[in-house]
């Protein structure tokens, strides 16, 4: 099972920061995505609820729903498709809290990639690694832009 867990506290508002995360088609502005689509619009915003986004980054490709969407304060997402490797996603959460200021965001994901033995024992330690280093370097792009 891979457990990411990351936090950051950026120098922007915390309503700049949720549009930011909450944009999907714009993803591919961050580094290590190759290409980002909204696939499905939300039902009462087109990134919220229900939406459906497409996440290529480093030769994945992920299909994730939009769980919960509560601006500016948090977003939930389930990986529903993914390619080369199966997932069980089980949560995917960026949650935004203002702090003097600024925004304190905690991003967590937890899953595991479902190939007997070699998931567990070397793909779930990959995504946890590789997972944690790219939601990082979104957060500090944030931060910088």
């Amino acid at each position: 099972m891979f457990s990411i867990h990351v936090e950051r506290v950026i120098d922007k508002p915390i309503h700049d920061v949720f549009a930011m995360l909450s944009d999907h088609e714009n993803y591919a502005q961050f580094k290590g995505v190759d290409e980002a689509h909204l696939l499905v619009h939300g039902k009462d915003d087109k990134n919220g609820l229900g939406a459906v986004r497409e996440i290529i980054a480093g030769g994945a490709n992920l299909h994730e729903e939009i769980v919960a969407f509560e601006p500016p304060y948090k977003l939930g997402y389930k990986v529903i498709k993914s390619k080369p490797l199966p997932y069980d996603h089980q949560l995917g959460e960026i949650t935004l809290k203002e702090q003097d200021g600024k925004t304190h965001v905690t991003w967590r994901s937890k899953g595991q990639i479902t190939i007997f033995l070699l998931g567990s024992l070397y793909f779930d330690k990959q995504i946890q690694k590789n997972g944690g280093r790219a939601f990082g370097s979104i957060l500090k792009q944030i931060g910088n832009s």
